[in-house]
């Protein structure tokens, strides 16, 4: 049986079983859908033959209109994922997370078939376009699910698995563009087809996976299907529903459901969302929400992401097999650290310790090249011992803020956003940050040509070296310590006033007593509920 003895304080051991990683892999294997495309389209703006069949050189235009048409392509899955992050707010909810995976997995090759049969712009723009509506339904449907079916003190390990495998997939589009640079003509198309299809791979394991999986008990149960939700319970937990842990979880989730069922019976999705801004406390929420996306985005990380090959040629790394081969490591380094983060340090530093680390040394990292593209003059020059020592550390900074990134914003971006909200708002909430997320996302992309023409290199640098001081502020003073919580119990947090939450909510409201103290308790005397018969057969 696979166990994390250091992830475990009260739950049983039996908690931590097949059935459970087997979920948290497939669902937490959704983060791959936008490192591919990230990571695929970084490169392939870069590769001759891209360039050469889509014009992105052409003499005829002016800079700008270069860089606007970079801006296009580039931008257009996000733009596909505004709509599909407001999708998945009515789809989960509706068809249940394990049939939404399915359905936006589906919807994600359709997109990728359109991109790779594509001879002109306009064609690829609509691939582009459709392959962001499945991508953007991803970060709503994975965090969502790997939350509720998670146990509270591996929730963050498991929620890391989507943030952590976005960078699994910009690893792995990151060395398949380099592969064909190295091995495939500049005049072939398959220079740039090759990767792209790489991420129809990807989406056939998680529908293999899918089938494998079970449904989320708190869905099952806030649809009615109690029982349904009993035995799957059940089975992901690998207990038997007379256990004293299976007994405790259950009446917590009954209490929750039945508690917003009692107050808002048939609400409209307009009255969810009067209620998200309604109280106090839920537009705390929602503010907590917006501002990680906003502040996250515009840290600089995600643009280096895209346009990885131009962050390395800006500080000196020549030739196109150079650039690619630099990206590629690019994509090991922060996928190496978002596995250590999630597996080390998000559930025993905590949220906010975890955080204030990556933004510390995200800042460093993206000030000193700042501070080298001011300092380093420009153009081809015989240049010093010095500046060839200073551009080595400007390189290995590039790589130390992705390594920031991935501890930092990246890791809190989905796992907060989908614990700080009841399971009665959880889709309509999440899909409406991840709305904000994909509509900054698109703005960052689109903006960054334009802001290096206007502002320059080291002025666009300089800019992202500000947002995460700001950031750095913003998180000490609001952001809430939620490690180890159950999702029940964090509504008591956000009761206290609106500037207690943030940096004492997690000292003045103690988390409620344990699901279990110990295995022994199962001797003990056990809540009344209705005794379901688990089979083998899956909900």
């Amino acid at each position: 049986m696979i166990s994390f003895s250091f992830s475990l304080k009260n739950e049983p051991r039996q908690v931590l079983n097949r059935t459970l990683w087997l979920a948290i892999f497939v669902f937490g294997m959704l983060g791959t859908s936008r490192g591919l495309d990230e990571g695929n389209i970084s490169g392939t703006v870069a590769q001759p033959a891209f360039i050469s069949q889509f014009k992105l050189k052409d003499p005829s235009l002016s800079p700008s209109q270069r860089a606007e048409l970079l801006s296009n392509i580039t931008s257009m899955v996000q733009i596909g994922s505004v709509a599909g992050a407001m999708v998945a707010m009515v789809v989960q909810d509706r068809i249940g997370r394990v049939w939404a995976l399915r359905e936006m997995l589906v919807v994600w090759v359709i997109g990728v078939v359109v991109q790779i049969t594509s001879h002109n712009v306009g064609q690829l723009y609509a691939g582009r376009f459709v392959a962001g509506i499945g991508i953007g339904q991803s970060v709503v449907i994975g965090p969502t699910y790997l939350t509720e079916i998670a146990p509270p003190n591996v929730r963050g390990l498991a929620t890391c698995a989507f943030s952590g495998s976005v960078y699994l997939g910009v690893m792995v589009s990151y060395f398949a563009n380099y592969g064909t640079t190295v091995h495939v003509s500049n005049t072939s198309r398959n220079q740039w087809i090759i990767p792209t299809t790489v991420q129809i791979m990807f989406a056939g394991i998680m529908l293999i996976g899918s089938i494998f999986v079970h449904e989320s008990p708190r869905w099952l149960m806030k649809i009615g299907k109690e029982e349904q939700a009993i035995a799957a319970l059940c089975k992901i937990r690998k207990m038997s529903v007379d256990e004293t842990y299976v007994q405790s979880e259950l009446i917590c989730i009954r209490e929750q459901i039945e508690r917003e069922q009692q107050a808002l019976a048939g609400s409209s999705y307009l009255q969810l969302l009067k209620e998200l801004v309604s109280t106090s406390a839920n537009r705390y929420r929602l503010f907590l929400g917006i501002m990680i996306q906003l502040l996250g985005q515009w840290s600089g990380a995600n643009a280096i992401t895209i346009y990885a090959p131009s962050f390395f040629q800006m500080v000196h790394v020549t030739g196109q097999k150079q650039k690619m081969f630099a990206t590629a490591i690019l994509g090991v380094v922060k996928l190496a650290a978002s596995i250590i983060c999630a597996v080390f340090l998000i559930d025993t530093l905590g949220r906010r310790r975890s955080l204030y680390s990556g933004i510390a040394m995200q800042f460093f990292s993206i000030l000193y090249v700042a501070i080298y593209l001011a300092a380093v003059p420009k153009g081809e020059h015989e240049k010093s011992n010095a500046e060839k020592h200073a551009g080595v550390a400007a390189i290995a900074a590039i790589y130390l803020s992705g390594v920031g990134w991935a501890m930092g914003w990246n890791s809190v971006q989905y796992l907060i956003n989908a614990e700080i909200y009841t399971v009665r708002l959880r889709s309509l909430a999440c899909g409406i940050i991840m709305v904000f997320h994909f509509v900054n996302q698109y703005g960052n992309s689109k903006a960054l040509p334009a802001m290096r023409l206007g502002l320059t290199n080291e002025g666009t640098m300089f800019f992202f070296a500000a947002v995460i001081l700001i950031g750095l502020a913003w998180a000490w003073f609001f952001l809430p310590e939620v490690s180890g919580r159950s999702l029940e119990s964090i509504d008591d947090m956000f009761s206290l006033p609106w500037y207690l939450v943030g940096r004492k909510g997690h000292i003045l409201v103690p988390e409620k007593p344990a699901l279990v103290e110990s295995c022994e308790e199962n001797e003990k005397s056990k809540p009344q509920v209705s005794h379901v018969e688990v089979t083998e057969n899956k909900v």
